[in-house]
């Protein structure tokens, strides 16, 4: 592994921790809207049908893909300005 991907990687942690953050806030923002309830339904609770479990983990995955990989990618461009190499090349 090279130093510039290994002295990369708290930074790439820190991004993640930040990007689920803000996927969640997202997340729930969006489940108010489509589904007027504050809470998604969580796989193990009963009064929900598979169907809203299913979608609202559908939601909730297609949000949190996005937002990492933007944050991802914008951690990325900002690693490569101020360093001049790209992360894991």
């Amino acid at each position: 592994m090279k130093a510039s991907a290994l002295a990369y990687r708290p930074v790439g942690l820190a991004s993640g921790m930040v990007g689920g953050l803000v996927a969640g806030a997202i997340f729930k923002q969006v489940w108010k809207r489509v589904a007027g309830e504050d809470d998604a339904p969580g796989a193990t609770q009963s009064e929900y049908s598979w169907r809203e479990v299913l979608l609202a983990s559908a939601i909730q995955g297609a949000i949190y893909g996005v937002v990492k990989a933007a944050i991802d990618r914008a951690g990325a461009q900002a690693w490569a300005r101020s360093t001049g190499t790209w992360p894991g090349d």
